[in-house]
């Protein structure tokens, strides 16, 4: 493999080539610190056609290629495997956002771009991109792209999918396929972009990419309420959608104990409300239209709801501060998670009017094997994404908990089975879900996509291990 790293340092530079266990650790390890994998050396290509040389070189020495954006993936999906024999194509020297077109409401961004600061690009022409996730200030688009990330507004927007136009990808060949267009009417031939969305860098490597901008709401506001159960929830959301139409960005429900460990290891953040009740909903309006406006639709929406017992109680924040309080309270909770102990993470989707059902049963059937486990329900209740998460008993060690982790696995998987979800809804499947999906998906669904992964990449060296 000498021969291979030599001629990656002169494609790309001996500075980008590192091969010291040192240097290679931040890009081996995943987010949350469960695995360390190896790899060949780490590579950081500084622009598309440097992405196409290494790959031509990879195919040349049949080298095996991990793509990486920020690496805050849960599913394993950017992690090499213990082998060593992969190569770690880091994208977080393509970060320059190439153009912004504010009256197509586009920006063409590469894969590298942190989140947040295209946020703040499109912010400074009067335009907004709506995909809003925890890991904002280290996630990327090409990442947020592979893996379809979806985020707190996918009620009103949708997934990184809908809001994409166009790519740039280095394909399994080292050719750059130029989709960067920028139409929103574009039926030539098969949907090749899509194809590449979601496909966690299984089939090619995305570079570039055209993003959907829409303007900048005038006004947002933010409530907290209080509700008995997820049931009241779904009453609560159908409501409001009735009521506020596209005006409803955001729709989160949090359960008590999942609020609850965020005011023990967030005490600084104040809930505005007592949190006495079982479960909480987050509500968020924007649109063009006066704060005042959206607050008389709010406070209707809630006048109603608290008459027909919906609603036990809401705070309305008052002020951007207190609606900041309000989204730490909903964004912290993973990580308050995670300090409390290592716990079992399930990013599943369920159809909206059967999530309270799934709750309902799946704690009770959790309960029954596994007593006095702990449930950290939260999520994306607007568009049916929940992360049902399973935290061990008070007292309990969590690594001997994390011992039960493939029997808690099956009794939410087959429930979720049971109410037509989906085991992996904003995460991807990476290598974590690859065997698990396989007890989900019908053969016929496998088959399909094992026959595009040998079409596209038939050296097998684009991500392999991963999804199938």
């Amino acid at each position: 493999m000498s021969e291979f790293l030599k001629n990656c340092r002169q494609a790309i530079g001996a500075d980008y080539v590192t091969t010291d266990t040192k240097g290679m650790t931040a890009f081996l390890t995943d987010e949350r610190k469960r695995f360390t994998g190896k790899a060949l050396a780490v590579l950081r290509p500084g622009n598309t056609q440097e992405v196409a040389d290494i790959v031509q070189l990879c195919k040349q020495y049949h080298v095996p290629i991990v793509p990486q954006g920020g690496n805050t993936g849960l599913v394993f999906g950017s992690t090499p495997d213990e082998s060593g024999k992969a190569v770690v194509l880091s994208l977080n020297r393509l970060n320059r956002i190439r153009s912004i077109d504010p009256a197509n409401n586009t920006m063409i961004v590469e894969a590298g771009c942190i989140l947040q600061n295209v946020h703040e690009a499109a912010e400074k022409v009067g335009r907004l991109y709506p995909l809003r996730l925890a890991s904002e200030g280290t996630a990327t688009i090409g990442g947020s792209l592979a893996a379809n990330a979806g985020g707190t507004a996918v009620l009103r927007y949708g997934n990184a999918r809908e809001l994409c136009l166009g790519l740039e990808v280095v394909t399994a060949q080292g050719e750059i396929w130029n989709n960067l267009r920028g139409l929103r009417k574009d039926n030539s031939g098969y949907d090749l972009r899509n194809l590449f969305i979601g496909s966690e860098g299984t089939l090619g490597i995305i570079t570039a990419a055209v993003l959907k901008l829409f303007p900048l709401p005038n006004a947002t506001v933010t409530a907290i309420v209080a509700i008995a159960s997820p049931k009241e929830a779904l009453q609560l959301l159908s409501k409001a959608q009735a009521r506020c139409d596209t005006a409803l960005t955001a729709f989160e429900i949090m359960s008590n104990f999942s609020l609850q460990l965020v005011t023990k290891h967030f005490p600084q953040v104040t809930p505005p409300l007592p949190l006495t009740s079982p479960q909480y909903a987050l509500i968020e309006l924007s649109s063009g239209d006066s704060e005042e406006h959206l607050m008389t639709m709010l406070e209707s929406v809630m006048g109603d709801a608290l008459e027909e017992n919906i609603v036990l109680d809401a705070a309305l924040a008052s002020s951007l501060a207190q609606a900041k309080t309000i989204w730490q309270l909903r964004e912290h909770i993973s990580v308050a998670q995670a300090m409390e102990g290592n716990n079992i993470k399930h990013d599943i989707s369920i159809p909206v009017s059967q999530i309270p059902a799934f709750i309902a049963q799946t704690d009770k059937l959790l309960q029954a094997y596994f007593p006095k486990c702990r449930q950290v329900t939260f999520g994306h209740m607007g568009d049916g994404n929940l992360h049902y998460n399973v935290s061990a008993p008070e007292g309990e060690s969590p690594y001997d908990f994390l011992a039960l982790q493939p029997e808690i696995n099956r009794v939410v998987y087959d429930s979720v089975n049971q109410f037509g979800g989906s085991i992996a809804a904003e995460h991807g499947v990476g290598t974590l879900k690859k065997d698990e999906i396989r007890h989900y998906l019908p053969e016929v669904e496998i088959r399909m996509m094992q026959t595009v992964k040998r079409a596209l990449d038939p050296d097998n060296l684009m991500n392999p291990g991963k999804i199938i």
